[in-house]
């Protein structure tokens, strides 16, 4: 009974002895196992949920969506004014405005410090290089790299270890009503940003756009906390937040705000929002969602317009992409057309293989980095040493190239960003290679996509670093310091295709930069399967509207063939982190059993009027967080399921000791209690079994669950097919579905189905015989 975690599998009777209470909490918790594939095999498990935040396991919990019917609720409802109302609509609208503003400003000075920090690294290389200090410049290189690299790491691991990685894969749970350990916490937040900063900083093949979701998110989240009372920054109008469906909404705006921040693509931030992120969607959330990003948008604008006169630093305009490839013709022919097909097929390959690799990498890094902080750093130094190598030392592989005749800026370029690089080569040359390695990975792809000189990287340097980021992009995923995918897969996609630019040369009417731009198409396709947002970032990213037609033939065709081999990388990391997300469709198997069949039990209920030692027995040793209540003679005519009492509220109302030793009228109980007693707390701060005081004497007194009970829970027959329960469970956003007998002469109540009976390692536990083995 130490692991205090979420079985929401409801078992027992409120008259069974302790003892019994015991057995069926441990018959479901053997029965129910479900651990994460990245688990350790030497860890015991011994709770039916749990998952991987960072490099720890965490026990994990359901949010509420549903909205709570009761007394209480209602009366609150029905009291609130039109100025109430307004209230509400104005806040919301507000805080979506904040959450553009801030993550706005976010992105902004992100990318400022990535372009600062490692444009002042790539100086400090170039000049030593100038002066034939090879030696030296590889040391200021790779140290620098290592010292960024480390500090990022220590912040992950000492911190906020769930603030590594890409968080796409944890907002997208959030969102489909996981709660993890932490992840949207104000720690994970700063760990987030500033992480993100060291990590891209340090030379690593990641990109700051997943980490920029993540932020996003977390932004909301604590926007939408309804402030703090610890620290009295708290304000009466928060109160109507206070809940998970209100949150949810704000965190999806969070979410996309950070895509348009990333790319500075709005459109794409709405339509990323409502493709992968999101599980649940409608219109009222569309505006806001669209409301959000736009205001994202005028922030970035502003402040590029700011940079522009030269006063954010010295590297840069604030570092935001903008690939223009206007330039290039948009006519294509028969063959440019079969080309775009083999780099779709290819895309789809070659992206399916990435997230074969990827899975089999976060495995291993699993296993090194569950040993403490200390090992994690250790492996984020290696890595970084790696990188530093391969960055520096593939540049020598390349042949100095003549510096093009007739170019309006210098060649080499010294002392800034740009796409002729120096390295070891005489003056009037240039190295395409380091072009590409010693640069930022915004400038990288700036290169790739140019289409001014068709000739500007040879094919052999093209075919080296698609390898190098491929190679660096996979072993780099996984380990401890905020990264994205997006960067790394566009670097790699946009190498292969301008490959194919190269070798069709005048037999095709496109330029190398668009082959580019529809090679990177094809490798998001292939790796993260969106078409429509993945199809609108690009373009809004490039400013090429007339791209149109191919970018979605590519996407289309990466997908396609990327789905016949695995899920989308997103999809796979979900899954080995042991999140129990619940897919859009239900499994084939879920058609042959029915609701009844995946029911745990028995069932613990309380009943309309209960007797508080009662409450207190079940809630200690039980760790259900929905109790089904039943009227009884003689407070009915027969026994009738009166609704649905929340963990939650039962612990304010025993919190709050207004009980007596007679029974307890509901309408007393709404004369002293408030509806805002009973809202969602902030992260974490809930209360909590521990936190109860309750005497001998107050637990023979008796205490109406009426008036915090949820008069219409959403119920089903026992008989309905187990595959439609699990779409209406997940269509509807819910955390506990009831199931009831279709005969009578019954309980009123079967059972209830939680998030955890409609996975697959459950059901296969149950019935062997009728699930395939994944």
């Amino acid at each position: 009974m130490d692991n205090q975690v979420d079985i929401e599998n409801d078992g027992g009777t409120i008259d069974e002895e302790k003892l019994d209470l015991e057995r069926n909490f441990s018959t479901i918790s053997e029965n129910g196992i479900r651990e994460p594939l990245l688990k350790s095999k030497s860890r015991v498990n011994n709770t039916s949920q749990i998952a991987i935040v960072g490099a720890n396991v965490y026990p994990i919990e359901s949010l509420d969506y549903e909205i709570v019917d009761n007394d209480l609720f209602k009366q609150d409802w029905r009291s609130r004014k039109k100025v109430q109302i307004f209230q509400y609509i104005f806040l919301k609208w507000t805080l979506v405005l904040l959450i553009g503003l801030s993550t706005g400003l976010v992105g902004f000075f992100n990318n400022i410090g990535v372009e600062n920090i490692a444009g002042f690294k790539l100086l400090l290389t170039n000049n030593l290089m100038l002066e034939d200090k090879y030696f030296q410049a590889f040391a200021a290189f790779a140290g620098c790299n290592v010292v960024l690299a480390t500090c990022a790491a220590a912040l992950c691991a000492f911190i906020a270890p769930a603030a590594a990685g890409s968080g796409i894969p944890e907002v997208k749970a959030y969102l489909n009503g996981i709660d993890a350990h932490s992840i949207l916490a104000p720690s994970t937040l700063l760990v987030k940003i500033f992480g993100s900063i060291l990590g891209v900083s340090a030379g690593f093949v990641v990109g700051k756009e997943g980490p920029m979701v993540h932020t996003g998110a977390c932004i909301a989240n604590l926007l939408g906390q309804g402030g703090s009372r610890k620290y009295h920054l708290t304000w009466r109008w928060l109160r109507y937040f206070k809940n998970d469906r209100d949150r949810r909404d704000l965190i999806t705006c969070g979410a996309a705000a950070g895509v348009a921040a990333a790319f500075r693509a709005p459109v794409g931030g709405v339509l990323f929002a409502l493709e992968e992120i999101a599980s649940w969607w409608r219109s009222a959330l569309l505006w806001r969602t669209f409301f959000t990003t736009a205001v994202v948008a005028m922030v970035l604008r502003s402040l590029i317009q700011f940079c522009h006169g030269g006063n954010c630093g010295l590297f840069g305009e604030g570092g935001l992409i903008m690939f223009d490839v206007n330039s290039g013709v948009s006519n294509y022919n028969t063959i440019d057309v079969l080309a775009l097909i083999l780099i779709g097929v290819l895309g789809g390959i070659l992206g399916s293989l990435y997230n074969y690799l990827v899975d089999k990498v976060l495995r291993t890094y699993a296993v090194i980095n569950e040993r403490g902080p200390a090992f994690k750093i250790l492996l984020v130094m290696s890595v970084s040493i790696l990188t530093s190598c391969c960055s520096y030392g593939l540049p020598w592989l390349a042949r100095c190239i003549p510096c093009p005749v007739g170019l309006k800026e210098k060649c080499p370029t010294i002392g800034r960003s740009g796409n002729y690089k120096n390295f070891q080569c005489p003056a009037g040359h240039y190295n395409d290679l380091a072009s590409l390695f010693l640069n930022t990975n915004d400038d990288a792809i700036r290169n790739l996509f140019s289409s001014n000189n068709s000739n500007e990287f040879h094919i052999s340097t093209l075919l080296i670093f698609f390898a190098g980021v491929y190679c660096l992009g996979i072993i780099t995923y996984g380990i401890a310091i905020p990264s994205g995918l997006f960067i790394p897969v566009i670097l790699a996609g946009a190498s292969y295709g301008r490959i194919f630019g190269r070798a069709l040369g005048s037999l095709s009417n496109l330029n190398v930069g668009l082959f580019a731009l529809l090679g990177a198409a094809s490798f998001l396709g292939g790796t993260m399967r969106m078409t429509v947002s993945i199809c609108v970032i690009l373009l809004e990213l490039t400013n090429n509207l007339l791209m149109l037609p191919l970018v979605m033939l590519v996407l289309l065709i990466s997908k396609t063939v990327a789905d016949s081999f695995n899920k989308g990388v997103y999809d796979q990391i979900v899954k080995m982190k042991g999140l129990p997300f619940l897919e859009v469709h239900a499994e084939p198997f879920m058609r042959n059993l029915v609701a009844g069949d995946v029911c745990s039990g028995p069932l613990v209920s309380f009943s309309g009027v209960e007797k508080v030692g009662n409450i207190v027995h079940a809630l200690k040793y039980t760790r259900h967080n929905g109790f089904p209540v039943i009227d009884e003679p003689p407070f009915s005519e027969t026994p009738e399921l009166c609704g649905l009492v929340l963990r939650s509220h039962l612990l304010v109302l025993l919190n709050g000791k207004k009980f007596m030793k007679r029974v307890l009228s509901g309408s007393n109980i709404l004369r002293r209690f408030h509806a805002f007693d009973f809202a969602k707390p902030g992260s974490g701060k809930g209360l909590k079994f521990e936190d109860l005081v309750i005497t001998q004497e107050e637990m023979e007194m008796h205490v109406d669950l009426h008036p915090i009970t949820n008069t219409s829970p959403y119920t089903v027959v026992e008989t309905m097919s187990l595959a439609k329960a699990a779409i209406l469970f997940r269509q509807l956003g819910l955390r506990h579905l009831c199931v009831v007998p279709k005969k009578t002469g019954r309980a009123p109540i079967a059972g209830i189905l939680t998030r955890h009976d409609f996975m697959h390692e459950h059901i296969s536990n149950l019935y062997p015989h009728l699930v395939p083995h994944k």
